[in-house]
């Protein structure tokens, strides 16, 4: 997002895009030919993957109101996640000798599926004085992925849209066949008119009367009714229609999730890092969306980003809630339980789903709800079962370790674990593990049976034609390439993500033994790690670069460019020592290392390019990742040094690390270049601070 001319206000699956001055007046989406590509942020009201409010604009006696040279709450400057509120001070049109005769104040607050808003207007006049305010509103429920705008259209038979007036406002609708979503606009006092434009908006006035220096106010609703959302009050919500109310109701349950124990910024006495964790923490709070258990109970998992992946992605959630899992152990439960509750169970190949695999991301819009587009339930991931085991074995460890009982804490053993802790309280970590063991099961079944470790003795891909052509977390097309540029084709296999099922055998062999009581099961997966990691030695260390291929193909192609990729393995141990020390410096040389952190891919290479998406720049949780397999492997000198530049980068930035930072040096300039498209606020990125405090030893207990 352009941080110098929107603002974003963000709640629990709810955001919003706005204008310096609170109005949404860009573009329709079909006038947007180029929004993702371009990097432009369509403006509007957005919840479960529509956009509910498309234009919001106010008029002052039949003109703009303009921001003033001050303002409160930063319009101008992207809001905090979980603020989700903000104020802007407007006046219309004035002179020096003729200066505006009123001043509008203009609050605003978004909580979950609605926008609330409080327009002031004050008189700067002796003597009573009246004024005309128009709302121009409209809703055009256009899909997300038609504003991003990824160069295909969308048919839409039978499609209408309606609009009510109703006493107090009016309300748009839009039905095809079953599909049917609305807008309310409901505001008070009610409107002296609500008229037609000449579109499909409709303009709400009012002429109110201000006293001599007197005040006049207008408070409003936009309530997001989208097809197949439950219409839940969030728990003690504050007065509807108060925007004031609902930033405060919203900074106290931030506050709730940033002041909890341990508190990350007094662990370290290192100021920066300090601020980006408070950040992290801040933007985690807000990031955090509805999904449902394997119960069908609710849960808030922390969902991808803002603008265009605000919803579960499991290889996003999985890996910020690994991040997080020292500090903020309460983001692993509901997110296994919300991945559980999305594990394919039989095969679909349009969406690559195959029994046991964990989910690639869940949609709610309407083009995923008639099949136009695959990612209503979306299985293009090879990485996220193996990480949905890490999650699951780690979050049991740590629980065993911090003694946790049923939500209070107490209680963890050694060896084989009877579940009770020191209480006689079953360890929340052990509960869940003993509740999931059959979607841990069907995991590892299918990292044999379909994901490719009996096929080709690795888990592997195939890119998918109308899905996504990779599926690692380098999903960009090309991002998987040999050093002169050329792909892999067919089964592709690659080198980070064995590392996660080496691991993810090994911990899921532990989880076993220690909690389901099966200890020829896990002898199995023990000797299955061993004999993958025996493989991997063999199959992709290449001698000449003393480093490893970030891919193979089952024709024996052997993609050798020098990729972050293998930072991962670090990470997962897969390595032996000498070897991952080896692979650990050289992530550290000239042409991996910007300053500000480790780039995709090394410079210098045909496919190098510092402003691709995979292909050169510069990922803050492939760097959090990184950081953690240095130390693992006792690197600390060099995790301390990826983490300096990182920690720099987000001190240069508020603080606040975007999902992906373009590849220059700081030789190339003295700030660290943005990325155009970057979300921002994003997951992973807001979690990487706590990834580097971990591996520079400020967690509990290292």
């Amino acid at each position: 997002m352009n941080a110098t001319e929107q603002r974003l206000l963000v709640h629990e699956g709810t955001f919003a895009v706005l204008g310096p001055s609170g109005d949404v007046s860009g573009p329709p989406g079909w006038a947007l030919p180029s929004a993702q590509s371009e990097g432009t942020v369509p403006e509007g009201l957005f919840v479960r993957d529509a956009r509910h409010l498309s234009r919001w604009q106010l008029t002052v006696d039949g003109s703009s109101p303009s921001r003033s040279g001050f303002a409160l709450g930063r319009p101008q400057v992207l809001v905090a996640a979980s603020d989700a509120g903000g104020t802007a001070v407007l006046t219309p049109h004035g002179t020096r000798e003729e200066p505006p005769a009123c001043t509008v104040f203009r609050e605003q607050a978004v909580v979950r599926g609605e926008l609330t808003e409080r327009i002031r207007l004050t008189s700067n006049l002796g003597e009573a004085t009246t004024a005309r305010v128009t709302i121009t509103a409209d809703a055009d429920f256009a899909d997300q992925f038609e504003l991003r705008s990824d160069h295909r259209s969308y048919d839409k038979p039978h499609a209408v849209r309606t609009h009510e007036v109703r006493p107090d406002g009016v309300e748009f609708g839009y039905r095809r066949g079953e599909w049917h979503s609305r807008t309310s606009i409901t505001a008070e006092p009610a409107p002296a008119s609500v008229e037609e434009t000449g579109s499909s908006a409709r303009q709400l006035s009012w002429l109110l009367e201000l006293a001599p220096h007197g005040t006049a106010e207008l408070r409003l609703r936009v309530t997001a009714l989208p097809h197949g959302a439950s219409q839940r009050t969030p728990d003690g919500a504050p007065p509807a229609g108060d925007p004031g109310a609902v930033a405060s109701w919203l900074k106290s349950r931030t506050d709730e999730f940033t002041s909890a124990e341990p508190v990350p910024s007094r662990l370290t006495e290192w100021p920066e890092l300090a601020r980006a964790c408070e950040q992290g923490l801040t933007d985690l709070a807000g990031l955090r969306v509805s999904a449902r258990g394997p119960d069908g109970e609710e849960l808030l998992i922390p969902g991808a980003g803002v603008p265009w992946f605000l919803t579960l992605f499991g290889r996003d959630s999985l890996l910020t809630s690994l991040f997080a899992l020292p500090y903020r152990p309460q983001l692993a439960e509901p997110t296994l339980l919300a991945l559980a509750a999305t594990q394919a169970r039989e095969e679909e190949p349009e969406r690559l789903a195959q029994p046991g695999k964990i989910v690639h991301e869940v949609r709610h819009g309407e083009l995923a709800h008639f099949g136009q587009v695959p990612y209503g339930r979306y299985y293009g991931s090879v990485d996220a079962t193996p990480l949905f085991l890490l999650l699951l074995a780690a979050y049991t460890e740590q629980s065993r370790q911090r003694g946790e009982g049923s939500g209070s804490g107490s209680g963890s053993g050694e060896g084989r674990d009877d579940g009770q802790g020191r209480g006689g309280a079953e360890c929340a970590g052990v509960r869940l593990a003993r509740r999931l063991e059959p979607q841990a099961r069907a995991a590892v079944d299918w990292m044999f049976a379909h994901g490719g470790l009996d096929e080709h003795g690795y888990l592997a891909y195939h890119a998918h034609e109308g899905g996504l052509a990779n599926q690692n977390w380098k999903d960009s097309p090309g991002a998987v390439c040999s050093a002169d540029g050329t792909r892999p084709t067919g089964a592709v296999m690659v080198a980070e993500v064995q590392g996660y099922a080496y691991d993810a055998l090994r911990r899921t062999a532990q989880l076993a033994r220690t909690v389901w009581q099966d200890d020829a099961y896990a002898d199995r997966l023990d000797k299955a790690a061993t004999a993958l990691r025996e493989r991997f030695e063999a199959d992709f260390w290449m001698p000449g670069q003393d480093f490893p291929l970030l891919a193979l193909d089952d024709g024996g192609f052997r993609a050798d460019a020098l990729a972050s990729d293998a930072g991962h393995l670090l990470w997962s141990g897969i390595l032996a020592q000498e070897a991952g020390e080896r692979v650990g410096r050289r992530l550290l040389e000239e042409d991996f290392f910007s300053g500000w952190g480790v780039r995709t891919l090394a410079s210098g290479q045909v496919p190098y390019h510092p402003l691709s998406y995979h292909r050169g720049s510069i990922w803050p949780q492939d760097n959090a990742v990184i950081a953690l397999g240095l130390a693992r492997y006792g690197l600390h000198e060099e995790a301390r040094t990826l983490a300096a530049g990182m920690v720099e980068a987000a001190a240069r930035q508020n603080h606040r690390l975007p999902e992906v930072l373009a590849g220059y040096g700081r030789g190339d300039h003295p700030d660290p270049v943005p990325y155009p498209h970057a979300c921002s606020p994003q997951a992973w990125a807001a979690a990487t601070p706590l990834a580097l405090l971990t591996a520079v030893g400020g967690a509990p207990g290292t």
